[in-house]
């Protein structure tokens, strides 16, 4: 099974783009959350059963950090869920698609995560992500 987990948006400032995302989404954030190994502090908003991740870089080394550097903010990439994302992993490197991690790495919102690079992805940055159990 494979559906659409969350979009991520890399934002500049995380208070302001939680109070401009409430007012649209008419609801509140249900978590901020940091991950120190990847320098960002997200944020989620449920939508359904997808979410809303904004993404705010805390230090200039981040890839959201360079993201923005080069881009304004938007949308930095699309998640999808994978029951299994090793499976997932060594299918989309089959099919052609550059894996960016050799093993998932943990990410936010409790889950193990992997990027496919966007070269091979039409420019998209694609991830995909599995819930921990």
């Amino acid at each position: 099974m494979i559906r659409l987990e969350h979009l991520g948006i890399a934002v500049k400032d995380l208070k302001t783009s939680n109070e401009l995302f409430k007012k649209l989404l008419g609801k509140p954030h249900y978590k901020i959350e940091e991950v120190e190994s990847e320098h960002v502090k997200t944020s989620f908003f449920q939508i359904g059963e997808s979410k809303i991740e904004l993404l705010e870089a805390t230090s200039p080394d981040s890839a959201i950090a360079k993201y923005l550097e080069k881009n304004r903010e938007g949308i930095h990439h699309v998640a999808f869920e994978v029951d299994d994302i090793k499976v997932a992993m060594e299918l989309a490197s089959s099919l052609g698609f550059k894996v960016l991690n050799e093993e998932p790495k943990r990410g936010a919102d409790n889950k193990l995560v992997c990027f496919l690079h966007p070269k091979t992805t039409n420019g998209v940055l694609v991830e995909f992500c599995q819930s921990i159990k």
